[in-house]
């Protein structure tokens, strides 16, 4: 203790003194002389099981925002779903490169918007529709709030309506997002939704069994489970920590994928371990374009995938099939344990 010097020290003691939430129980002995991470996401085959999170506009990121990301996910052979809220137009992405794209959305109280953009994507070859479910009203975004952040005029929107809000006060995007989105969205509009497009629809946003269940009723083609960068709600849980839940329910019958808080390949093994078909990746992504565009998200793609490729072959898995709930050990394992 007399040589900590200053409070943040106390963090890595914290470290080691609080138990891992998740072991690995690796299997010795294994041919993983080959290892394959190829895999399939709504019938479309991905190099690995990480795919890119819709983020908002990448402009802000690097100049060439979108179209930058979209052809560093061609080029790791991976899907990008992009943001509704996107900075370049969904054309502009779709003539960049063959990436496999999907397209997140929201609903808005003009549902002739969305179905305008839906369509659009469905015309420019998106291949499935992502509905976040989470967003009937803004989170409280402090830094937002505090900075004054402006809401920029998204292309996508052009001629259709205005996306600029400068605030005199408090956060621009909160303010457009209370007067754009549809409060009163259920899950009967997921038969809306489904009356506009042909395309798969995915719902992200879920974070318990009960939704789960009700998502599977209502007919949907997969589920993400996400808090939405734990910038919506506070005290929500961590993706990971309720991931198993969701696929116990869910059963095999729609693929679920995890997205928020991936930063490893050991993160992407112990989403898969624990029933997911595949993980998001957010904020990396966007570490990378803005650093250095294109290459940069394409680099942090293909560190993700190196540490996965490392982390099957230390645990005795040669492909994705491989990776069992048995190759990990959570702390409600350990806590039965002792029952």
């Amino acid at each position: 203790m007399d040589q900590i010097v200053n409070v943040n020290e106390f963090q890595e003691l914290a470290k080691r003194a609080l138990p891992k939430i998740i072991m690995f129980r690796p299997r010795v002995l294994v041919d993983v002389s080959k290892i394959d991470m190829s895999t399939r996401i709504l019938g479309y085959p991905i190099s690995a099981p990480i795919m890119i999170a819709p983020t908002a506009m990448h402009m802000l990121a690097h100049p060439q925002g979108e179209t930058a990301t979209a052809k560093a996910a061609a080029t790791c052979n991976t899907i990008m779903i992009v943001s509704y809220m996107a900075s370049c137009t969904i054309e502009e992405v779709a003539s960049s490169c063959n990436a496999i794209r999907f397209l997140q959305i929201y609903v808005y109280k003009r549902r002739d918007v969305t179905a305008q953009i839906v369509k659009r994507a469905e015309k420019a070859g998106f291949k499935a529709i992502v509905l976040t479910v989470d967003v009937p009203k803004l989170g409280r975004r402090e830094a937002d709030i505090k900075n004054k952040m402006v809401s920029p005029q998204l292309r996508n929107f052009e001629g259709l309506f205005s996306t600029e809000v400068i605030p005199s006060e408090g956060s621009g995007v909160e303010a457009f997002a209370s007067g754009t989105f549809d409060a009163s969205l259920n899950w009967k509009d997921i038969e809306w939704l489904r009356s506009i497009t042909k395309l798969p629809i995915m719902v992200k946003g879920i974070l318990t069994r009960e939704d789960a269940l009700k998502a599977i009723e209502a007919g949907v083609d997969g589920i993400v489970v996400s808090n939405h960068g734990a910038r919506q709600l506070d005290y929500s849980p961590a993706t990971i920590t309720v991931l198993e839940e969701i696929v116990h329910v869910v059963g095999g019958r729609v693929p679920v994928l995890l997205d928020g808080g991936v930063r490893r390949g050991t993160d992407v093994f112990k989403a898969l371990a624990l029933g997911a078909q595949a993980v998001l990746i957010g904020r990396p992504v966007v570490y990378g374009l803005a650093a250095k565009g294109e290459d940069g998200v394409r680099k942090v793609i293909d560190m993700l995938k190196n540490e996965l490729e490392l982390t099957m072959a230390l645990s005795g898995c040669p492909t994705i099939d491989d990776i069992t709930r048995n190759h990990v050990r959570t702390e409600s394992d350990r806590l039965k344990s002792k029952l």
